[in-house]
């Protein structure tokens, strides 16, 4: 029979269920459940900023085209356009100067009718090569490496195009509209820039927190070393105002930790010695003495940007659309253009108009408003989401984070604080000193949160007691024999096997039956605390239109009975196995999209099993990283309904880009090719259009 104790922190009813090694060996299991493709995508940071959107093995486009996909052919390696501020302060010197020129040149050619032809398209080329050099050299090298559908080639074809319609016999001069789509697509990059930058910075927080140094005892000297150098065991010194470089406990000093990188949580935690102590924290006052406890690669600040760095490498449905839409309606697009171009042209003779026509098919048909906005969207809910202490795995759990109609959640640790203290003490033959002298005797070698709060009831626990025979039934208790008397600490099942007339207790919490030599001696009254905002986080969740709050749980039914009562939810189910809660999960799974909240230590099947497993990050414990899609970094179940509300506004925005850019580009290109659109008219359903979009996912960046 699987046991019980550490499989579940909601187990209390029972006093002693497993061995604390296999409680080890869970949390081991779970650092393996999620993130395997963390060994697999290691991608350059700076490219990570922006959202990738398909793995290596498949055909790359453009950069500005399909949503600034990294591509690598022959050993070329595509040098993006746009990143890093001097560049987009380039970028904005060209587009003034060009402007200035634009005007110039336009101004020359309604005031020299008598100039030729080629004399006008001289003085357009000098704004038109400075402003579009950049986007004619990306679109030769795209035909080099067989990516002629970008949309630099798109706009070099069309403007060229519209320049040379100026030397068709009986056509009017498109020299000032060519310069223009050109400068106009340079702007439309230059917003982009602006909102890239805005989604970095949103998250340029998190990448602050890891160190570039640590100071280690070593011979008996300091020697600031980098933190790679440093081994588990070796003991580091962190001054005040440093960070924190490494996962330790404290040996000497006391302080206070800014947290906020990891928790977005402003109030400073108290922390002295035999605390633990995690990377990224930034030490306020006094002198630590830390003695290191995880290697820098498995440190909590390491784990968190690994995180945080490729989440966006996971797709969302809306994006995988994207990608796919473009795929397939860039080149179809460029088919009608040319058909357009050439079909009407040979049958009416009237080249330049078909020609201008196809033209403008061209200018509008780049999907780059979807391709850049909506991706930029998801990038942007990701980084304010961090900024609140809430760190998502994935655009792709976007999509079903909107969507949830039942949280699930367990009790201890999640809920409530899952800190345990003795509330009563109710003896039948002993004292209540003797009686809580041996339950925590029976206890004082294990680790179980229940042991604990016995063992902090009587702390002055003599060592001189003779402890032996101990002996655990699973899912009941221990019996063990203390000074010759035999023992038996546990729930009622293991009393009755003792043959103790045990009793029920009227006070709510976990009741733990002693029994000595086989008479029952009283129990102790164990209770845990109601988190302080849970009940506003359920609450919250209701508001927000979530259908169900279920809590399910290990501990017995009067216990989740005064939870779920206090906290007003709609369903629970008590002293519950882990395999009881996977069941329970799966036969809510099909009422709609499920999110299931744990501790991240002990419900590893069942935050798998979930559409969204959320857990309560502890601090960066690692099993809560590792373990669910969802990490809540500052243990607040009042941040759920934070995170449904920035998936479903970060959904809503994706959605409003996608209808906006699709409808503008349908209409125009309609009246393209009825003849009704001009190339302004085109520009703006092609630049125009992204930029509005662009605006608009900025707005995914407020959480």
């Amino acid at each position: 029979m699987e046991k019980l104790h550490h499989t579940d922190n909601d187990s209390e009813c029972h006093v002693h269920h497993e061995a604390h090694e296999e409680h080890h060996h869970d949390r081991e299991c779970e650092s393996h459940v999620h993130h395997e493709a963390h060994e697999e995508h290691h991608h350059d940071r700076e490219c990570e900023s922006h959202v990738h959107h398909e793995e290596h093995g498949e055909h790359h486009h453009n950069h500005h085209c399909d949503c600034h996909e990294e591509h690598h052919q022959g050993g070329h390696e595509h040098h993006h356009h746009h990143h890093g501020e001097e560049e987009g302060n380039g970028r904005l010197i060209k587009i003034i100067v060009a402007s200035v020129l634009l005007v110039a040149a336009w101004l020359i050619e309604r005031n020299t009718p008598s100039w030729a032809t080629w004399q006008h398209l001289l003085i357009f080329l000098v704004p038109y090569l400075i402003v579009g050099w950049d986007t004619l050299k990306e679109a030769a090298e795209g035909l080099l490496h067989g990516e002629a559908l970008s949309e630099d080639f798109l706009m070099s074809i069309a403007t060229l195009g519209a320049l040379a319609i100026g030397f068709m016999p009986g056509a009017e001069s498109q020299f000032p509209e060519a310069v223009f789509v050109m400068l106009f697509f340079q702007v439309g990059e230059l917003f982009e820039e602006m909102a890239e930058g805005r989604s970095r910075k949103s998250i340029e927080h998190l990448m602050d927190i890891r160190p570039d140094s640590a100071r280690v005892e070593r011979d008996g000297k300091l020697t600031v070393v980098k933190p790679e150098e440093v081994t588990p065991g070796e003991i580091i010194l962190i001054q005040p105002g440093e960070k924190v470089p490494m996962d330790g406990v404290v040996l000497e000093g006391t302080s206070s930790l800014d947290t906020v990188a990891l928790t977005g949580e402003s109030v400073p935690r108290s922390i002295g010695p035999d605390d633990e102590i995690l990377s990224g924290c930034v030490n306020l006052n006094g002198v630590l003495r830390v003695k290191t406890t995880k290697a820098f690669g498995e440190s909590t600040a390491t784990k968190i940007l690994d995180l945080v760095e490729n989440a966006a490498e996971s797709k969302s449905r809306s994006e995988s659309f994207i990608t796919k839409f473009a795929r397939i309606y860039t080149p179809i697009v460029v088919a009608l253009a040319v058909l357009v171009a050439v079909i009407p042209g040979l049958i009416t003779g009237e080249w330049v108009t078909w020609i201008y026509r196809g033209l403008l098919f061209l200018v509008v048909s780049c999907p780059c408003a979807l391709v850049i906005s909506v991706p930029l969207t998801f990038f942007g809910g990701l980084g304010g989401a961090s900024r609140k202490g809430i760190l998502i795995k994935g655009s792709n759990l976007m999509d079903t984070l909107a969507r949830v109609k039942t949280v699930v959640f367990d009790k201890t640790g999640t809920l409530t604080e899952g800190v345990f203290e003795v509330t009563a003490v109710h003896p039948e033959v002993i004292d209540s000193k003797e009686l809580l002298h041996l339950a925590a005797h029976v206890e004082r070698h294990s680790t179980h949160p229940i042991a604990m709060a016995l063992r902090n009831a009587y702390p002055d626990e003599a060592d001189d007691c003779e402890v032996g025979s101990i002996e655990e039934t699973a899912g009941h208790g221990v019996r063990a024999v203390v000074n010759g008397r035999k023992i038996a600490v546990g729930n009622s099942q293991l009393m009755e096997a003792e043959g103790a007339a045990w009793h029920p207790c009227h006070h709510s919490g976990t009741i733990i039956h002693v029994a000595i030599d086989g008479v029952y001696a009283g129990h102790i009254v164990i209770s845990d605390r109601i988190k302080a905002d849970s009940a506003s986080a359920i609450e919250a969740l209701k508001t927000a239109g979530v259908q169900e709050t279920v809590m399910l749980t290990g501990d017995q039914e009067s216990v989740a009975a005064a939870v779920a009562s206090a906290l007003k939810l709609d369903r629970y189910h008590a002293e519950l196995l882990p395999a009881d809660k996977v069941s329970r999960v799966e036969a809510l799974l099909p009422d709609g999209p499920l999110a299931f909240v744990g501790d991240g230590i002990n419900d590893a099947p069942v935050l798998t099993r979930a559409d969204v497993g959320i857990a309560m990050g502890a601090l960066g414990s690692d099993a809560a990283i590792e373990a669910a899609d969802v990490v809540l970094m500052d243990d607040k179940p009042s941040k759920i309904a934070t995170a449904i509300g920035i998936a479903r506004r970060t959904i809503r925005i994706a959605k409003e880009n996608i209808w906006f850019a699709i409808g503008i580009k349908v209409l125009v290109l309609v009246l393209a090719t009825l003849g009704l659109a001009t190339m302004w008219m085109a520009v703006f359903a092609d630049v125009g259009v992204t930029v509005l979009a662009v605006l608009n996912a900025m707005r995914a960046l407020k959480a």
